[in-house]
């Protein structure tokens, strides 16, 4: 039987847990002597990319024609303004929030830990996730009820090679019409649309992720250079123009998105330019580019490497629950 809609989604034993994970999370940072920081949650400016929608609101400050502003999707222009300002390692643990995203994965707000570590590059940024997800998680000291993942290292496998082994194509090369095809001749698809990435996210979205990280979480790095969003661009060993980026997977849910950060900021003003560009024929809201952001990446954002990690999904993970709803006090629903 549920709960009244007035008492917590979550049990008090799972809170318990949270907090206990919690705690870890930040001993392991502690260790490292990664700075904890804490960004606004409002701010002016928000994401331009056009697959994000972000939650805003008029006039917070009560001024005459105050300008709207935004609750953030994550803390990653505030942090890197912190960068360039010479924080050095720094993490952050606390709220993002995201337009009409509910379901069994998904609540608007939800809890990020992200983090950002100068001189890695996004190789090295994935041995540190696989090292706090093992140490603090999934390790036989954990709290966990599922199955444990701590007995063997985490897979890795490239963009190109995950397409190859589940569909036998190459993602670099085939064009929209022909990924279009393959997705109607084994989906039920009702999309319409002349964006190849359109078509290769729903590919791995439905054919491929769900068999992703059962036996061990599995790295998934080197993708499309047309999907870097804010990653570095180079070409791999088959010529193909690549984002260095990876994301993470565990019984089939993506749990990190990490990147080796763009730090020209000539090239960060035309992928924003071009995000606008994309906003306007999709026929989505403005939204202007973070000017802050913009000033401090001319003056030196320094190499670095940083990943968003979604904390409730891995807490489900750990405590082998099945819904995002079973690891939150009061999801949007008993807000």
């Amino acid at each position: 039987m549920n709960n009244p809609p007035w008492q917590p989604a979550a049990s008090i034993e799972t809170l318990q847990q949270r907090a206990a994970l919690l705690r870890r999370v930040r001993q392991f940072f502690a260790e490292r002597d990664v700075l904890e920081v804490e960004t606004p949650a409002l701010a002016r400016y928000s994401v331009t990319d056009p697959a994000m929608e972000v939650l805003s609101t008029d006039n917070p400050m009560g001024h005459p024609n105050g300008e709207r502003y935004y609750l953030q999707t994550s803390p990653e222009y505030a942090m890197k303004r912190l960068l360039v300002a010479g924080s050095g390692a720094i993490y952050q643990l606390g709220k993002a929030f995201r337009k009409g995203e509910r379901g069994s994965r998904h609540n608007p707000e939800f809890s990020m830990l992200e983090w950002y570590r100068p001189g890695f590059d996004h190789l090295q940024l994935m041995a540190e996730v696989e090292a706090l997800i093992s140490q603090v998680f999934f390790s036989t000291q954990s709290l966990v009820t599922a199955e444990p993942f701590a007995s063997s290292p985490f897979e890795k496998i490239s963009y190109r090679d995950l397409f190859q082994q589940y569909l036998a194509i190459d993602p670099h090369r085939l064009d929209c019409a022909h990924l279009q095809a393959i997705a109607r001749a084994k989906l039920d698809v009702q999309m319409q649309s002349d964006n190849r990435d359109d078509w290769l996210n729903l590919l791995l979205a439905e054919l491929i992720e769900p068999h992703l990280g059962h036996t061990v979480p599995v790295f998934v790095y080197d993708y499309p250079a047309s999907q870097a969003a804010l990653a570095k661009v180079v070409c791999d060993q088959h010529g193909n123009w690549v984002a260095q980026r990876f994301e993470l997977y565990a019984k089939g849910i993506e749990l990190a998105n990490g990147y080796f950060e763009l730090t020209d900021a000539q090239e960060q003003s035309q992928r924003f330019q071009q995000n606008q560009q994309s906003r306007r024929q999709q026929q989505l809201a403005d939204i202007e580019s973070d000017q802050f952001l913009a000033a401090a990446l001319a003056e030196g954002l320094p190499s670095c490497a940083g990943v968003a990690l979604g904390f409730d999904r891995l807490v489900m993970l750990s405590l082998g629950k099945n819904t995002i709803d079973e690891v939150l006090a009061f999801p949007v629903d008993r807000a």
